[in-house]
């Protein structure tokens, strides 16, 4: 019972925080310099300006800030996110849920690499403190945590790419001869074309994650009772990956949790980079052609996905330390 009162707690925290992020993404983006009007004005300069009043009014760009926050969130609770400005208009969800599968497999691969590959490898530069291991992979670390994630995916695309011509550059599948292969043949074109994103976009979070594995690692390894297991007699690995392990991984709950956020923010990137229709690369294109009701559908989208995760981390935190959920802190 003290676990179920501790996640409804969490969820109702979620509800004011979910509000005030978007009180402020709609403020900010409406602050921005520009507007709908504006950018398709640009690219038709015979707009007359009794068009523009009219897409103005069209658009709710008439009515005060507040309202037209109003009326949006209004919709929001009706689970209704508006229609894009686009000349198409369309439905939000629409173009949202036509990409959103595509960031969720990219995102969910990315995050399966990052915890098969940080963990052990935090593990192992810990039990090998101060050793040639954990100076060579603390630098290499180190260098994929800086680079600009947008600088690795050009010079990856120009190695294997174009240099080697190992790995296509562009897209989820090919474009020529797609419809006539096989079934495994279609599964094995989507994996060399997802090869390069997934990297992309894991590597800055492996960076980070095995850093912390490490940390963690080294200071659990310095306490008494892991001295005490040793003088047991216990064998290493059982002292290592049962009891040093176990306890090191509380803390990279909560980590785990807030790298969910710069997954999906990285999507932006790589996405546009690569040319993969998913979430980042239509909140890109919302982005400089001022689409409102896109833009703000994807801030939802993000958003809930983000508090998701932190509520999934902070349930497992509980889940694995009774006096997170007894003493009802987070």
């Amino acid at each position: 019972m003290g676990l179920f009162k501790y996640i409804i707690r969490r969820i109702l925290m979620l509800i004011p925080t979910f509000i005030g992020i978007t009180i402020i993404s709609f403020a900010v983006m409406h602050l921005a310099p520009g507007g709908p009007v504006t950018v398709q004005s640009n690219f038709n300069p015979k707009m007359t300006p009794e068009v523009r009043q009219r897409l103005i009014k069209e658009y709710g760009l008439d009515k005060p800030l507040y309202v037209q926050y109003w009326l949006w969130f209004k919709g929001l609770c009706h689970l209704d996110l508006g229609r894009s400005f686009a000349p198409d208009r369309r439905p939000v969800w629409d173009k949202i849920k036509e990409r959103l599968p595509v960031t969720l497999l990219i995102n969910g691969l990315s995050l399966i690499v990052i915890l098969i590959i940080s963990i052990p490898l935090g593990v192992a530069a810990a039990v090998r403190h101060q050793s040639l291991f954990d100076q060579v992979t603390t630098v290499l670390v180190f260098i994929g945590y800086a680079a600009p994630s947008f600088w690795v995916a050009l010079l990856l695309m120009l190695l294997f790419g174009v240099k080697l011509g190992w790995l296509p550059i562009s897209g989820l599948h090919s474009i020529i001869g797609y419809k006539q292969m096989t079934m495994w043949q279609k599964l094995w074109d989507w994996t060399k074309h997802l090869i390069l994103p997934v990297f992309v976009s894991a590597i800055g979070g492996l960076a980070g994650l095995s850093r912390y594995t490490r940390s963690s690692m080294l200071e659990v390894l310095r306490q008494d009772y892991i001295t005490t297991a040793r003088a047991k007699g216990l064998p290493e690995k059982q002292v290592i990956y049962k009891h040093a392990l176990r306890n090191a991984l509380l803390p990279l709950i909560t980590i785990l949790g807030l790298s969910i956020p710069t997954l999906i923010g990285g999507s932006v990137i790589f996405e546009s980079i690569f040319a993969i229709p998913g979430i980042g690369q239509l909140m890109w294109t919302s982005v400089m052609s001022r689409d409102y009701p896109v833009l703000m559908g994807n801030l939802v989208i993000v958003s809930i996905l983000t508090l998701l995760g932190n509520l999934i981390a902070d349930i497992c935190y509980a889940l694995a330390d009774p006096r997170i959920r007894s003493g009802g802190q987070g």
